[in-house]
């Protein structure tokens, strides 16, 4: 699952009363529905939306004991989807709050927060507010936290009393958040929302918790499941449908591009390669025609190339683009031209 690289769900109570901030038993189990909407030219990797164009899988969050980190013993909480675990927040819950040391991405990489990342800080009353200002690796990071109210929330687990918390993140990229937290049992709601400039969607994520939290086992890990860092697509325009059949005469074709997991200033660049075509003269197999290059400035960062059609139309036949991360081949798709 897409997982916000910085806003990673954690989990919370009320201060109010005498219950913890959330059970800390190994192997504590939150299980969640997950919806996904995506902008209509992004997509995820390996996920086939529905038919209103909303991606839905059931996620997990569990605490897989603990881990040292520079001397300090913080709590595993794994996000486990369809096999695979997303990112693992490294973190202390205590009567301060809830802080995240570190997280563990996709890819194995200890990135260490600096200061620590308060994802609850106590004591959590209706017009709290705190704010992150540090570093995740090397990304800049600026949140700010608002606890808006306390209000009843349904979702299928049942009916819960929680503090709604607004999130608003400046950087590295542009999102808000909202949050429902309950006493003694944790995160029950969460719609994390990415716009572009313009106002315009880019996703939606939003997570209602499925029942209450239990210990359970552990949820089975398929290394060889993992997501890839790059989904490409094809279409006349930049918001079009997807296809991979195009005629000579379309004016242009926009090749385009979602990163996941993609390094800050990954190099992300395409190739058109003409496998066998029709244009009266001797051109060799694989001959390629052109390409283009874009720097990911976010780990989930997205874009399109354009071809743009010749003076003499395109040439009939079989071509194919290779999309490379740092000059690594991470997705090849065929494309045809016909009449």
């Amino acid at each position: 699952m897409k997982i916000i690289f910085i806003l990673a769900v954690s989990v919370t109570a009320t201060a109010s009363i005498a219950a913890p901030l959330i059970p800390t038993t190994p192997g504590m189990t939150w299980r969640y529905n997950m919806t996904q909407e995506m902008d209509r030219g992004l997509s995820v990797p390996d996920a086939r939306p529905d038919p209103d164009g909303k991606i839905r899988a059931p996620v997990v969050y569990r605490i897989d004991g603990t881990e040292n980190v520079d001397g300090k013993e913080l709590l595993k909480f794994e996000m486990h989807r369809a096999g695979v675990i997303t990112n693992t927040d490294l973190l202390t819950v205590d009567e301060h709050g809830m802080l995240c040391w570190a997280r563990i991405n996709l890819d194995g990489e200890l990135v260490k927060f600096n200061p620590p990342q308060p994802m609850i800080a106590m004591p959590l009353k209706r017009g709290a507010s705190w704010k992150f200002e540090g570093q995740a690796g090397d990304l800049k990071v600026q949140q700010h936290y608002e606890v808006t109210g306390e209000e009843d929330v349904q979702v299928p687990a049942g009916k819960f009393r929680a503090f709604r918390i607004r999130s608003e993140q400046t950087s590295p990229s542009a999102m808000t958040i909202e949050r429902w937290f309950a006493a003694g049992t944790g995160i029950v709601k969460d719609v994390t929302t990415m716009r572009a400039p313009n106002g315009d969607l880019l996703e939606r994520i939003s997570l209602e918790l499925a029942e209450s939290p239990r210990v359970t086992d552990r949820p089975k890990v398929k290394p060889e499941a993992a997501p890839k860092k790059l989904s490409v697509s094809f279409a006349k325009d930049q918001f079009g449908k997807a296809s991979t059949t195009f005629s000579s005469d379309t004016p242009q074709i926009y090749a385009r591009w979602q990163g996941q997991r993609l390094r800050k200033g990954a190099k992300v660049r395409a190739v058109w390669i003409a496998e066998n075509i029709d244009i009266g003269e001797d051109v060799p197999p694989d001959y390629k025609a052109d390409e283009a290059s874009a720097i990911a400035e976010s780990p989930t960062a997205h874009g399109a190339f354009v071809l743009s059609r010749p003076e003499d139309g395109w040439a009939i036949g079989d071509y194919r683009a290779e999309f490379y991360v740092d000059d690594v081949l991470v997705e090849t798709m065929k494309i045809k031209i016909v009449k």
